[in-house]
């Protein structure tokens, strides 16, 4: 539609699980990384549209350089923690940012710190919980929704670039997918919310729910490599004196240690959980 630059922040693999409801992927993308398959696919469709990449999940270590690059941001962000980070980027620095949610059979839309209407943190002044926030396997999403609300986000963009019609700002559209209804709530802004001038420390985990199982064969030639990787041993004491590994230099962090001993980890480098069978663990 006449954008020419699009930048994309992914650091995913394409699971089975994906497919449903993220149709730029198929069975034969399963376990390549997405950003590498949606570059693919969008060259394919415009050559002439320029795309710079970021091979890497958004931090607040990394949230103020690469958003500074862009003119609009689209969250397409699944956790909480991520979205009040890229709000508090936006708000520093003075980007406009198109908001998606969805869950189940609903969704909402809004677009936030559009010349200099309200913030994310104006609709939902607070991160909510651990405990609070929904479990993305548990609650799940119909894939035809994801459809919708993506492209009213892309109307949205459309909208805030070129500055015609009614930009959803200070106005959250709710989308009902089982009535085919939609309702709009408005909100005004906070002004302590635009006022933000640094990051937070942190901003818990900065992704949903990740667990990728990976081989033996593939664990040892990641120990081989020159990676900065971090391995969590989350066996018990006693497990991790009577069956040491010497040749694999972990941190013992017994499972039901690990929610409190969160700040131990390095979130900027691939971590991997090592058990004491074959039992999965969910991280975070």
């Amino acid at each position: 539609m006449g954008v020419g630059t699009i930048g994309i922040v992914e650091q995913d693999i394409i699971e089975i699980t994906n497919l449903q409801r993220q149709v730029l992927y198929t069975e034969e993308d399963l376990g390549r990384p997405k950003i590498e398959v949606v570059l693919e696919r969008l060259k394919l469709q415009n050559s002439s549209t320029k795309f710079k990449t970021f091979d890497t999940f958004l931090t607040q270590h990394n949230a103020l350089e690469i958003i500074s690059k862009f003119d609009v941001v689209i969250d397409g962000s699944d956790n909480f923690p991520t979205r009040y980070l890229i709000n508090d980027a936006c708000v520093i620095l003075k980007k406009p940012f198109v908001s998606g949610a969805i869950q189940g059979f609903e969704g909402q839309l809004s677009v936030f710190n559009y010349q200099g209407g309200p913030t994310y943190r104006c609709l939902f002044p607070n991160m909510p919980s651990q405990e609070e926030i929904p479990n993305c396997n548990e609650n799940g999403v119909l894939g035809i929704i994801p459809g919708i609300i993506g492209n009213l986000q892309a109307l949205e963009a459309v909208k805030a670039i070129t500055e015609i019609g009614e930009v959803l700002s200070g106005k959250l559209l709710l989308f009902n997918g089982l009535h085919q209804s939609y309702q709009t709530i408005n909100f005004s802004l906070q002004p302590k919310n635009a006022a933000i001038k640094k990051l937070l420390r942190s901003y818990g985990a900065e992704v949903c729910e990740i667990h990728h199982n990976i081989s033996i064969e593939e664990f040892e030639k990641k120990l081989k490599s020159q990676e900065h990787i971090q391995i969590i041993d989350v066996r018990t004491a006693e497990e991790f004196e009577n069956y040491s590994l010497p040749q694999v230099k972990g941190l013992n962090i017994p499972l039901n240690e690990l929610k409190g001993r969160i700040d131990e980890l390095d979130s900027q480098s691939p971590i991997y959980l090592l058990c004491q069978s074959g039992k999965e663990v969910i991280w975070p």
